[in-house]
């Protein structure tokens, strides 16, 4: 039996069209390029984002995997459980697994900044965001996938059940 020969898919990072929510708030607009995905990556979610000036990714959170973040243009500050830190083109940081990976990216330049970020592809995913007390969990199903404060989703295991 011979393996499938499977061609080689490309993305580029630097020449890339970014795909932005006009459902985000003030604050959070940015870009998003599925790179990985582009170059036919399964194991690792691989995306370039676009920061515009005053921009930030998403809010302050961790989740229960290693994430990282790769300068590729501008500089964004990353808020973390330390306090926050100016990076550069071509830095590169790792986000530990949970709280100590807390973390949140802001272009606080005139000029856009593109950043890659990169994790494990595994689901179902699970965020915890700190300021506002929530708990994201985004299973394959999109009909599963909550979000809720922690307050409001605390219930008996036994709660009910039959």
């Amino acid at each position: 039996m011979s393996a499938k020969i499977v061609p080689m898919r490309r993305a580029n990072v630097f020449a890339t069209d970014f795909e932005y929510d006009q459902a985000d708030p003030d604050g959070y607009h940015s870009g998003q390029a599925r790179s990985g995905q582009a170059a036919g990556g399964q194991a690792l979610a691989v995306k370039v984002y676009e920061l515009p000036a005053g921009q930030s990714l998403c809010p302050y959170h961790y989740e229960y995997e290693e994430e990282w973040l790769l300068v590729l243009e501008g500089a964004v500050v990353v808020r973390t459980p330390d306090g926050e830190e100016e990076l550069a083109r071509g830095d590169l940081v790792c986000f530990p697994p949970g709280p100590a990976g807390a973390h949140k990216a802001t272009n606080r330049e005139r000029e856009p900044a593109r950043v890659l970020m990169f994790s494990s592809a595994s689901e179902p995913a699970v965020a915890v965001y700190p300021d506002s007390d929530k708990i994201g969990v985004w299973p394959p199903n999109p009909a599963d996938r909550v979000l809720l404060r922690r307050a409001d989703g605390k219930v008996g295991y036994w709660e009910g059940e039959g």
